[in-house]
């Protein structure tokens, strides 16, 4: 797989809304995508991620980081033929922004994404 570089990293958050204002207060910025599932900052060229936690997300147990690659689907087989497992098959999740994770030979969840709207910054 031939990977862009780091992109984004996310964090799995009890309460969505609550998660925004602190973030948004924190990092001084409002989200740039908005959603109820996903929550989406530009820090300093980079994706910080909200997610609504989901079941079995556990506490200590709530980042997944994105790397960035052109084509999700064809990054997610080669990984697949390299010995990673299927965690989440790739999908669209709006605006032509599409994600997948797999797990490792150790477990740790490796995620992709492709996002045609989030662009480093010059």
């Amino acid at each position: 797989m031939k990977s862009k570089g780091l992109r984004t990293v996310g964090y799995y958050v009890p309460h969505l809304e609550a998660a925004k204002k602190w973030y948004s207060a924190a990092f001084e910025t409002e989200p740039y995508f908005d959603a109820p599932f996903y929550v989406g900052f530009n820090i300093g060229g980079y994706e910080l991620g909200l997610m609504p936690k989901e079941d079995g997300v556990m506490k200590g147990n709530n980042v997944l980081t994105y790397w960035a690659v052109d084509d999700v689907y064809t990054a997610y087989e080669e990984l697949l033929g390299k010995g990673a497992r299927t965690h989440t098959e790739p999908q669209d999740v709006g605006d032509g922004i599409i994600v997948a994770t797999v797990k490792d030979p150790w477990d740790n969840v490796l995620g992709i994404i492709y996002n045609p709207h989030f662009q480093l910054p010059a």
